[in-house]
């Protein structure tokens, strides 16, 4: 569970009345300045004026007040674009097929499925029994259980063995506290079953009548304990099978392919352990290999058989395998597939009887490596310079097909399946997109050289006939932390905005796994400033390189990469005209202070303890809230959600207090605060796609683009 967000642009245009105009009849809220002190165990203290923004319960009516106030002030800042934003959300909606359905996987002898009906929200899940002729079976109604709600979410659903029953994970607020139900198939009716404040990922034994659960801390929100629920007895019986006493751990549960295990999953920044039970007594959980710090695995089980992915050794990864009766014996009976390499990472895998698929990064491209049980290796092939491709559903293991999904920023995602026996490769489904055509763009892979002479890749789209001239606008979005990898992926919103003659960069900063697992430990911890710099180094080569003009620049992160854009913020914010930061992590000192906070105490080891000295001083030397100066800042809009549960919501509002305090500029500053969203803004299709165009509006007013 990590600060990452599905945040994203969005297309853009011009209005009747600039933001200029607008602010001169709308006056920015001030919030009050109250006396309180953070203070660190070393001794450390800094002032915090704004502190009081921080309310648990979400009640305090003088922090709502203050909210409500930001959100009059934006309604007003932004009322000369919402003709635009209306627009563009035409133009978005109007490109996504509203009846969409997704491709059928086969598992058990049931073809499984997702569609959208015209004009909802949500998908109706659904099966078929022995083909796609046979009669449907709705597992989940989502247009109808989500109807009327501010927010819904199903994140975790699965089948019991015996194929009878569904189990399913529901969040009706944001935060990510999930509620486990259970129903009856056949006739679609809820047992009396409920288990409260879990983790979305959940197991069945073999039996169809015990499910195994993560419990949460309600306060930090951790997943704390292992339960097994019998169904039809009450949840305050449930027996505990594990608990986690090392807060630095997330965990979750998981099933193999085979279905012969279910294994307890832990997770640090630096450390994990898969700790796995038969499925059919899921009672004493055995490793499969202890924890050890810096060292980092993940398997599946099929076949008789384990294939583990590992750090061991092996910086990039190697996959290892290791019989299920020799699991006992330790690491010193597993056996390498595929060896360490210097130059490519090993990102993921999926294991079949006969086969095995992997998903490894080589030049900044996520690409597809087959290799058949006798050793025969081969690739995917790419068209294009700047892609990606990602293994699909393969929920059965005894077949020769592999499927997979090809993306990059011209060509809408692709499913396709290969035979690894005969080389034939289907295409299952192209995203249909109406009325794009992707000839009429051109996408580019670039290598800028960071100041410290690292290449740094670029993932660029723009419309045919760019005149590479150095006036162009620009687009620049990045991520960059927790080892995350940004892919190029076609959005239904980069038509709006490539139409409009502007230029948009994905800059695949430090931070990230694009180029290996040094990539990211040269982004984070001491060598965090990289990250930073990375993304200013790949705006100013941009910029050098013709494809847009110096101030005519849009940057976009959201959650961890809203911290990038609050370090950018205070770095370089001449360089940008527009930086647009949502749900972001800009707090971090306070923030990681507290162990109280979701988050915290699992994330030592991405960001630092800041109650040692040392690592206090490395994260006060970026955190955006602590380094907001007197200056002129660029244009700004800041996004959260009042039940995020990721980054709270008051680290931004905090942030745009202190910045309108102390900035010297005129430039709007807008804040938008969803009172009914969690980290991922609105739920629905559709719905985020408003929010999307707002600031997407806001951006192309800013940037002075022409209709």
């Amino acid at each position: 569970m990590i600060r990452t967000s599905a945040w994203l642009l969005t297309g853009l245009g011009m209005a009747a009345l600039s933001t200029a105009q607008a602010q001169s009849v709308a006056t920015p809220p001030v919030a009050a300045r109250k006396p309180h002190e953070v203070k660190a165990p070393f001794g450390a203290v800094r002032q915090d004026p704004y502190y009081w923004l921080r309310d648990d319960t979400r009640k305090n009516p003088e922090m709502l007040a203050y909210l409500a106030a930001e959100n009059a002030y934006a309604d007003s800042v932004l009322a000369p674009t919402r003709p635009l934003k209306e627009e563009l959300f035409k133009e978005i909606v109007g490109r996504i097929k509203q009846d969409d359905s997704s491709v059928p996987y086969s598992k058990k002898g049931y073809y499984y499925y997702s569609r959208f009906e015209t004009g909802g929200d949500y998908p109706i899940i659904a099966r078929r029994k022995g083909s796609m002729d046979a009669p449907e079976q709705i597992l989940l109604d989502q247009p109808k259980m989500g109807a009327g709600k501010g927010y819904f979410a199903i994140s975790g659903r699965e089948v019991s063995p015996d194929d009878t029953l569904l189990a399913y994970a529901e969040d009706i607020v944001g935060r990510r506290q999930y509620v486990i139900h259970v129903k009856t198939i056949a006739d679609g009716k809820l047992l009396s079953d409920e288990i409260p404040n879990a983790e979305p990922d959940f197991a069945w034994a073999d039996d169809s009548r015990t499910i195994l659960y993560v419990e949460k801390d309600p306060t930090t929100l951790l997943g704390k304990r292992v339960k097994a629920h019998v169904l039809g007895t009450p949840v305050s019986a449930d027996r505990l099978i594990y608990e986690e006493k090392d807060d630095t751990f997330y965990m979750g549960l998981k099933k193999t392919t085979s279905d012969k295990y279910i294994c307890i999953v832990l997770q640090s920044t630096v450390s994990n352990e898969e700790r796995c039970a038969p499925s059919t007594d899921p009672v004493k959980f055995l490793p499969l290999a202890p924890r050890e710090r810096d060292f980092l695995y993940s398997s599946d089980n099929v076949d008789g058989r384990w294939t583990i992915r590992t750090n061991w050794q092996a910086p990039n990864y190697r996959l290892m395998t290791v019989a299920d009766a020799d699991v006992g014996k330790g690491r010193a009976a597993w056996k390498d597939i595929v060896p360490a390499s210097a130059d490519v990472f090993i990102e993921n895998f999926q294991p079949f009887d006969t086969f095995l698929a992997i998903e490894e990064r080589s030049g900044g491209n996520k690409r597809l490596r087959l290799l058949t049980a006798a050793g025969k290796s081969s690739f995917v092939e790419a068209d294009e310079p700047a892609y990606a491709m990602t293994l699909d559903i393969n929920a059965e293991s005894g077949t020769p097909w592999v499927r997979y999904s090809y993306d990059s920023l011209r060509t809408p995602r692709t499913t396709y399946e290969a035979n690894v026996l005969t080389g034939e490769r289907k295409i299952l489904k192209v995203q249909e997109v109406k009325g794009y055509d992707p000839a009429k763009y051109v996408t580019e892979r670039l290598w800028a050289t960071a100041r410290d002479g690292t290449r740094v890749p670029i993932s660029l789209i723009y419309a045919k006939g760019l005149r590479k001239d150095g006036t162009a606008p620009l687009y620049q979005y990045a991520y960059g932390s927790y080892g995350y990898s940004t892919d190029p992926a076609f959005t239904p919103m980069l038509p709006s905005l490539l139409d409009r003659g502007v230029v948009y960069a994905i800059a695949h900063i430090r931070g990230g796994q694009e180029m290996g697992r040094k990539w990211y430990d040269d982004g984070h911890l001491k060598n965090k400033m990289n990250s930073f710099t990375d993304f200013i180094d790949v705006t100013r080569y941009l910029v050098d390189q013709g494809y847009a003009k110096k101030g005519r620049v849009t940057a976009l992160g959201g959650s961890a990469g809203g911290l990038l854009m609050g370090g950018v913020a205070n770095m370089a914010p001449q360089d940008y005209k527009l930086i647009i930061a949502q749900v972001p992590f800009v707090d971090v000192v306070t923030t990681m202070l507290d162990p109280s906070i979701p988050l915290t105490t699992g994330e030592y080891d991405e960001w630092g303890n800041p109650e040692q000295k040392s690592w206090y001083d490395v994260m006060l030397a970026y955190s955006p809230y602590d380094n907001v100066q007197v200056k002129a800042y660029p244009s700004l809009f800041v996004g959260t959600g009042l039940w995020d549960s990721q980054v709270q919501y008051w680290e931004p509002a905090k942030w745009v207090a202190r910045l309108r305090a102390t900035k010297t500029d005129s430039n709007p500053l807008v804040f938008r605060v969803n009172m009914e969203a969690g980290h991922g803004g609105k739920s629905g299709r559709f719905r985020r796609y408003e929010e999307q165009a707002e600031y997407g509006a806001f951006a192309l007013e800013q940037l002075g683009v022409a209709q």
